[in-house]
């Protein structure tokens, strides 16, 4: 809930399908295509949208299996609104979700880009190499041609 003092709110929710694709693109993220957003959206486990003055600012969503396997994706907040302690507060948001709901064997996953790690890590994620693996990833595409 926001106040006077405080004009932003993390809500539970996911953004429309626009609002997705320009939070992610207006963040330096890349866009993704209306469908795939549309699907995507209708499968979040759990998401929140950061509003300021009604409007969406930044976005957080949890996915997965919601048994095995979840993982935190979207994270992002307007440029113009960064540096005032939203991503923690998006943060904050999902992993008190996951301590609600999250089965107590469930794998969590992100990727952490750049300094955004030490966020992360102040939610109790750490490095995948220090348990033996790395993470990978693969971007779908068309297929290559040869």
């Amino acid at each position: 809930m926001s106040s006077e003092s405080d004009p932003y709110e993390v809500r539970a929710g996911v953004p429309s399908v626009a609002q997705f694709r320009r939070l992610r693109t207006d963040a330096g993220l890349s866009d993704k295509t209306p469908e795939a957003v549309a699907l995507s959206l209708r499968n979040t486990w759990y998401g929140v949208v950061l509003r300021h003055a009604g409007e969406p600012v930044g976005m957080g969503r949890i996915v997965g299996d919601g048994g095995t396997v979840l993982q935190i994706a979207d994270i992002c907040v307007h440029p113009a609104h960064q540096g005032r302690g939203l991503g923690k507060r998006i943060m904050a948001a999902l992993t008190e979700e996951l301590d609600r709901r999250a089965p107590e064997s469930a794998y969590v996953s992100l990727i952490a880009d750049g300094p955004a790690r030490f966020l992360y890590e102040k939610f109790g994620f750490t490095d995948t190499a220090a348990h033996d693996s790395i993470g990978m990833y693969r971007v779908m595409g068309p297929a290559p041609r040869g």
